[in-house]
């Protein structure tokens, strides 16, 4: 019946069309016969092309309908993926806050003590807390809930707190901090920024076992971090920023994920700075972050 009513314009005109002519013929006295035999002809070829035409919709149809099956079965899909989401999210929320809990109760009784022990549980609790923020930030990334405030804030003041998490395990490795303020204003969102920073710097006591690392600004609002560690070997330095790379050092170093760097880069784009790597092997390695506006603008 769907089928008919699709067609009921092309049969109206065709049974026009035959009274017309029997009423051409009537007018002219003509017999009815003449025409009636070649349009019940016709009747039969419009019979045979509806059936064919209809067998061609009826598939159409079964074809429609699998695929709107199939949609359904995917958007319930989908819902479910996102309610699992959801549900992981949550999960990992009320895990990263609840760890930070004895994370912050260690901290505090760990305060009154100033010894090598102390510092190293110090550096280690860092550790745990920094590795806490970054699966927070994982899930975040692809996450509705990822928000992105900008404001004009001083660089020093977020330098500095990404420092301070650092400062018991440069006091305890002997590793020498070279930082002058650098007293600019970036258009930024702090905490994201501050994220990036800790990561790098992270990475650069990671990977250097003895030596300095500096922090300094370049013309054009670029940040620069610099170690004297170990280095990047070249073929590495191309790939650092991708999702699980971990090259010679993460083969060395059996612990690297290849997370980190990845997550900088991601980062980054979002904010709509550029960052960027050299390195030479065995000498150190030096992070760069454009912060100026018009990164910001370009993007």
């Amino acid at each position: 019946m769907k089928y008919l009513k699709s067609k009921i314009a092309f049969l109206m005109l065709y049974v026009l069309i035959f009274a017309m002519l029997c009423v051409s013929f009537a007018l002219y006295e003509l017999p009815i016969a003449a025409v009636a035999y070649p349009m019940g002809l016709g009747i039969l070829l419009v019979a045979a092309y509806l059936f064919l035409d209809y067998r061609k919709y009826k598939k159409q149809c079964a074809e429609i309908s699998e695929l709107e099956n199939k949609i359904a079965r995917l958007t319930e899909m989908i819902s479910s993926e996102k309610a699992k989401s959801r549900q992981r999210m949550d999960y990992y929320s009320v895990w990263a806050h609840q760890i930070k809990t004895p994370i912050a109760s260690m901290r505090l009784s760990l305060q009154g003590e100033d010894s090598a022990l102390s510092r190293k549980l110090s550096a280690d609790l860092n550790r745990i807390e920094s590795y806490a923020d970054m699966v927070m930030t994982y899930l975040r990334l692809d996450s509705d809930s990822t928000d992105y405030v900008f404001s004009e804030c001083d660089l020093d003041s977020i330098i500095k707190s990404c420092v301070r998490k650092f400062s018991g395990e440069f006091i305890a490795r002997k590793i020498e901090l070279i930082y002058e303020p650098v007293r600019e204003t970036v258009l930024t969102d702090e905490k994201w920024l501050a994220f990036v920073i800790e990561q790098v710097l992270s990475n650069a006591l990671k990977y250097t076992p003895s030596g300095s690392i500096s922090v300094y600004t370049e013309p054009g609002q670029v940040l620069a971090i610099k170690d004297t560690g170990i280095g990047i070997a070249p073929d590495d330095l191309p790939r650092i920023f991708e999702q699980g790379f971990t090259g010679y050092n993460g083969r060395t170093d059996k612990k690297a994920s290849g997370i980190g760097l990845w997550l900088c880069k991601r980062i980054c784009d979002d904010l709509g700075y550029e960052i960027s790597a050299e390195s030479e092997l065995g000498k150190g390695t030096v992070i760069r972050l454009g912060l100026s506006k018009k990164h910001i603008e370009a993007n």
